[in-house]
């Protein structure tokens, strides 16, 4: 049976490359001439992280400015982190995550206490602007050879760029998790504001249109 079947996928490959042959053959003599395309592919990993984390960032801010002050203390159960912690666990983990990469906090930076260090909205939002602010910084000083570097600390394959993406998969876990903890206490992400705005706006535009 195996033979059989070795057999007819030989076949059908012969079948293949002999109609691509004759496809080829039969093609007008301008489409052979064309020169095949020999660019590398090329994605610019520096520049979506960028955007990416930059975008993440803000939304960060913008959620604990619409968090009230009261509800900083406030979590989902006794074994979860509260707003004010999780803020606290996002702008620690900037630096904790590209200290793997080589890139040094400050010196006064204690990751045992951060987290716990303040539940002060204003003072979070500073943690937040001023973490946002190194962890810019650092990947914009990074070119993409950068991303490819090699850190054999952390793997046989892993590098730079991996660092960044652990980065940015984390902001996106908590965003989320943050996101969560807003809708249960009837906060609304400014972001889904603005949204739902400028899509009212829209309607009204394009309904104002269509009577003229």
């Amino acid at each position: 049976m195996k033979k059989l079947l070795l057999a007819a996928l030989a076949l059908a490959l012969v079948g293949t490359f002999g109609a691509n042959r004759l496809s080829a053959q039969s093609a007008p003599a301008a489409q052979s001439a064309a020169p095949a395309d020999t660019t590398p592919f090329s994605y610019d990993m520096k520049g979506q992280s960028v955007l990416d984390l930059d975008a993440q960032n803000k939304k960060f801010i913008s959620l604990a400015e619409a968090v009230p002050q009261d509800k900083f203390n406030w979590r989902p159960s006794p074994d979860s982190r509260s707003f004010a912690e999780v803020f606290l666990h996002v702008a620690g983990e900037r630096y904790q995550i590209l200290a793997l990469g080589g890139a040094k906090p400050p010196a006064s930076f204690d990751g045992k206490t951060y987290e716990k260090s303040t539940t002060d909205k204003a003072a979070i939002i500073a943690e937040l602007k001023k973490t946002g602010d190194f962890m810019m910084a650092t990947v914009n000083a990074m070119t993409n050879a950068d991303f490819a570097k090699l850190l054999p600390s952390l793997g046989p394959q892993a590098n730079a760029g991996d660092v960044i993406y652990i980065l940015v998969g984390d902001c996106h876990e908590h965003m989320g998790q943050l996101v969560a903890y807003a809708r249960e206490n009837g906060i609304v992400p400014p972001w889904t504001i603005a949204a739902e705005k400028a899509a009212a706006e829209k309607k009204a535009k394009e309904a104002q249109k269509a009577k003229q």
